[in-house]
């Protein structure tokens, strides 16, 4: 019997865990044989006799090339090029192809899932927008992280708490935190003295601004119906005191605060302050007129500000930060953000666990940092001098502090759904079709139906 196995049985000295990195086949077959009386003190591996493959964990232990696809949304800073190149020159082994997935994040969520639920191995590293990791963990689209984190001893207590736990669930860590964002507001130190503190004194300020130096608008948003939508919306509610689930996760959009919050919403996306297409616009559109010079303010996540800084821009020196407006409970930001993981179909997991270590790492972070002007969740990173002085962002205490606190969307395994409602009938809302009133109705009939 054993004559007819296309390999050689090898007598080592191997760990449980050295024999666990080779692949899961590998320990399947050291329990069988275990189980069939095999002295546990003598452990087998299996050695090729011309006829292995590569395609065990990934190929670097035999000496060959690997190549790796890395896939992620649009990235028109260059950062994420730098990142790769400095990667494959530290591991000249493996090669990493960047796969660019589309700008809208629900888009691309709906590709992913189309591609992993056919079994493909076509993606071996992906970026997970913060609200992803639970459904695809409990898809079976992700590789568990917890064995490489720890064989390495990544400390994840040297990251930002809420970033670790946007890629946990069920007890298990399947996806690396890469960085954070938090809604921002951004306006123009040419036109703007001081940052209006409210949503009625940014619209006051917006209306006196709007004409000069070349602000053809007062303010730009994210109004498109896709998941930036929604982060407005939690912002527009959040800062009246509405949400959308409790803290038992039971559906509690009907209120008069979230009423209010819509309104004010829809106050400004019906008003002169902004362009006639705003339910048009993503942070594609955003940054593309504001760095024409075209309005006073906007609503944008960090990334914004190196982008409104690069040769080319109209507003370059030109452009400050501060939080959003408040409502009646104050400013609130939408926590967003994105974490790393490895395609469970992946054939190169190790080399795709090399990569997301370096690219969620100090090195990685640092480079997201300085040239994409990304928020690293690598705590330390905010006091290395490099960092703090690619942008006033990150030595302002106030606001790492703010991405310590933002709130999240709604958290729940149905956020899928969740958010396409959200989006239908605030979409609707925003362009007349119907009263905020009836839109909050709507939407808690149909979240009652989806959240149990």
């Amino acid at each position: 019997m054993w004559q007819q196995l296309p390999f050689c049985l090898v007598f080592v000295d191997w760990s449980f865990d050295d024999i666990y990195e080779r692949g899961e086949s590998n320990v399947k077959l050291w329990k069988k044989m275990l189980a069939a009386g095999v002295s546990a003190s003598l452990v087998f591996s299996l050695a090729a006799c011309g006829s292995g493959s590569d395609e065990v964990e990934g190929g670097d232990s035999d000496g060959k090339k690997v190549t790796l696809t890395y896939a992620r949304g649009k990235d028109q800073t260059g950062a994420t090029t730098k990142l790769i190149k400095a990667f494959e020159k530290k591991h000249p082994q493996i090669r990493v192809k960047f796969k660019e997935m589309p700008s809208d994040t629900g888009v691309s969520h709906d590709q992913y899932v189309t591609m992993f639920s056919g079994g493909s191995g076509e993606i071996d590293v992906f970026d997970l927008d913060v609200i992803w990791p639970a459904e695809f963990a409990q898809a079976g689209y992700l590789e568990p992280l917890d064995r490489y984190i720890q064989r390495d001893k990544i400390d994840l207590d040297q990251y930002v708490e809420g970033a670790v736990e946007a890629g946990n669930y069920n007890g298990q860590q399947w996806a690396m935190p890469k960085f954070m964002d938090a809604g921002l507001l951004f306006y123009r130190t040419d036109l703007v003295d001081k940052a209006p503190k409210t949503w009625d004194e940014m619209m006051e300020q917006a209306k006196k601004l709007t004409g000069k130096n070349g602000a053809k608008y007062g303010y730009l948003f994210q109004g498109k119906q896709y998941e930036g939508l929604v982060c407005n919306f939690v912002e527009f509610i959040g800062s009246c005191g509405g949400q959308v689930l409790d803290e038992q996760g039971k559906v509690a959009i009907n209120s008069p605060e979230t009423v209010k919050g819509l309104q004010k919403m829809a106050e400004i996306a019906k008003s002169d302050l902004v362009p006639g297409n705003v339910t048009a616009i993503t942070e594609i559109e955003t940054d593309a007129i504001y760095g024409e010079g075209q309005a006073v303010f906007d609503r944008q996540w960090p990334y914004h500000y190196a982008k409104m800084n690069e040769d080319g821009s109209k507003v370059k020196g030109k452009v400050a930060v501060a939080p959003l407006p408040a409502g009646d409970q104050g400013s609130v930001a939408a926590l967003g953000g994105w974490v790393s993981g490895i395609n469970k179909n992946s054939k190169h997991k190790k080399e795709a666990w090399e990569f997301i270590k370096f690219m969620t790492g100090p090195e990685g972070q640092k480079i997201s940092a300085i040239d994409g002007g990304l928020a690293p969740t690598y705590i330390p990173l905010f006091e290395d001098s490099e960092v703090k002085s690619a942008s006033p962002l990150f030595k302002d205490k106030n606001y790492v502090e703010g991405l310590k606190s933002a709130i999240s969307r709604p958290v729940s395994p149905e956020y899928q759904k969740i958010s396409d409602i959200i989006q239908v009938e605030v979409s609707k809302t925003l362009a007349g079709k119907q009263t905020p009133e009836a839109a909050v109705k709507s939407m808690e009939k149909k979240l009652q139906e989806v959240v149990k």
